[in-house]
């Protein structure tokens, strides 16, 4: 074979589009699916009926209608079922009408009627797939930048001074790291307090833990360090969860703090900017 050399302006005029079909068997047996929901009224036992043809198809479908991923449907069933038996298949066969009607409490004969009866345009359909690629990655942000925006509320309202979304100077004067609340100041912080929300995904989860142990490395020993974390989706992550609690245990990290615990966080930054003097 005879030697050449080769260009890349030549190699990329001979590229082409490597097309595929996004449609693979369990997405054909959906489409297929589709038009039996044309069924679906106030009744449970139409959803019943649907569940028990093809319980993972029709779960799909349900998906679909209220519009969230498969780890926000997963997590939304954990969240209305006592355990993860009872919210799969098994829960649906051990009482189906029961296992419709829990679902029934996110409304959801009324949205696939809703979507049903819709008419749509072409903006619409250009609209689904932006939120489809765009806005699922969006929402995951936004879950985070919200809780941020939540915390820094309860900060302001205790300490006039305080630095956000920073990089903070490590225990040899040098180093740095970055924590989402420094008090007072990046410089010689007293208090690091870092924001984790997670509410769909969990493919993040794990990069928390070591997001926080640079933090437990890089901060003076006698600096507080407190997490504020929200987001049923750990549920699902507890053994990255229990980590977390672990550093808590071991009095790497001060306390964890949720939504539900905001009371108790605004009481300790309270007591903690008396006792260092804030």
């Amino acid at each position: 074979m005879k030697k050449i050399t080769q260009t890349t302006p030549g190699l990329l005029n001979k590229l082409s589009a490597l097309e595929t079909d996004w449609k693979d068997d369990f997405s054909r047996r959906v489409l297929v699916f589709l038009n039996k929901f044309e069924s679906v009224n106030d009744d449970p036992w139409t959803l019943v009926r649907l569940l028990d043809e093809d319980f993972e198809t029709a779960s799909t479908i349900i998906r679909l209608f209220l519009e969230v991923s498969k780890d926000e449907y997963n997590t939304l069933l954990r969240s209305l079922f006592s355990d993860s038996r009872s919210a799969g298949k098994s829960g649906f066969k051990a009482n189906p009408l029961g296992y419709v009607e829990t679902l029934q409490t996110l409304f959801l004969s009324g949205k696939i009627r809703d979507t049903i009866n819709r008419t749509y345009t072409w903006e619409d359909i250009l609209t689904e797939r932006l939120k489809g690629g765009r806005g699922s990655a969006i929402k995951g942000q936004k879950r985070g930048r919200e809780l941020e925006d939540y915390v820094e509320a309860i900060v302001a309202s205790v300490f006039s001074e305080y630095e956000a979304r920073c990089s903070f100077t490590g225990m040899d004067g040098i180093s740095t790291e970055k924590a989402d609340f420094a008090i007072p100041c990046r410089e010689k912080p007293e208090i690091l307090i870092e924001v984790k929300g997670y509410g769909a995904t969990g493919s993040k989860q794990t990069d928390v833990i070591g997001d926080v142990n640079r933090i437990i490395q890089e901060k003076r020993h006698d600096t507080v360090f407190l997490i504020f974390t929200d987001g049923v989706t750990w549920k699902a992550r507890e053994s990255d969860f229990r980590k977390l609690v672990d550093f808590q245990n071991s009095g790497y990290l001060y306390r964890i703090y949720t939504k539900k615990l905001s009371a108790e966080f605004k009481q300790d930054l309270m007591l903690l900017k008396e006792e260092k003097g804030l």
